[in-house]
């Protein structure tokens, strides 16, 4: 089984706000094998990632803080919860576990559709796309999904179709760092989990911010990388949401997760 050593309960091999503490060390018998899984991506076409996936995964409907949204997610009743690791075929899914910043993220968004409405969006870091399905259904006009992973691309599209939205334009480079595009908003779930990434993620958004005055909202359920970083002297608390039973099972005791806005030092 693909879990965390816990006496609690997690969803899939990534699904607890403790692995990013630890994810390294336990996904190390990975690392020999992820040039033969990138290459295996490239292989094979979208339509038959797209047949993995849905053979592999199940939709989700319920159990957390934006039921109205359907996703295609790690469960127990999937093959690889229990299956070996090094079996799977691809790089590690994040994309298969719907994270808590992603849900309050996506929450939010639902609840104050102004922010996004008529605006272009860019959820970056977008995993299963759940805070760009958001985005879509309170109205922004344009919205870019960007992972480095190419298989949370077709799944991204898969839960679009689910929700029956227009997929948002998905990109795969790693963007940060570059020259920052004129997003009305930049969203984050559950971005901040390494120091190192965080670091360019600061430095980044605020050359976003002050480039084109973007707006950027962050979702965190309070994990000691984002709490203790220098970024959190720059962000507004603006929403605070109460996790359901099930999401705090799996995420090892876990009650609330956050909405933070983002202000530059100009």
């Amino acid at each position: 089984m693909w879990l965390f050593p816990s006496t609690t309960p997690c969803c899939g091999f990534l699904s607890a706000p403790k692995c990013h503490r630890c994810v390294k060390g336990f996904l190390k018998p990975y690392a020999q094998a992820s040039r033969r899984r990138r290459a295996s991506e490239t292989c094979l076409s979208n339509e038959n990632i797209r047949s993995f996936i849905s053979e592999n995964t199940e939709v989700v409907v319920g159990g957390s803080l934006t039921p109205e949204i359907k996703l295609r997610l790690f469960t127990p009743g999937c093959r690889f919860w229990r299956e070996r690791p090094e079996l799977w075929p691809f790089s590690d899914p994040y994309w298969a576990i719907y994270w808590p910043g992603g849900q309050a993220l996506s929450r939010y968004i639902l609840d104050n559709p102004d922010v996004c409405r008529d605006g272009s969006v860019l959820d970056l870091g977008s995993g299963c796309g759940a805070s760009s399905i958001a985005a879509k259904l309170c109205g922004a006009v344009h919205v870019v999904a960007n992972d480095i992973d190419p298989v949370a691309a077709v799944v991204t599209k898969l839960n679009c179709e689910l929700n029956k939205v227009e997929p948002p334009d998905c990109v795969t480079d790693d963007i940060i760092g570059s020259d920052p595009a004129g997003f009305d908003l930049i969203l984050l779930g559950d971005m901040f989990y390494d120091e190192t990434l965080s670091d360019s993620l600061h430095k980044w958004l605020d050359r976003c911010v002050k480039s084109h005055g973007s707006k950027v909202l962050i979702g965190d359920p309070g994990r000691a990388q984002f709490e203790g970083h220098d970024i959190r002297k720059l962000l507004h608390h603006v929403a605070q949401f109460e996790l359901p039973e099930s999401v705090r099972q799996e995420n090892y005791g876990l009650t609330s997760s956050h909405v933070w806005c983002y202000h530059s030092k100009l």
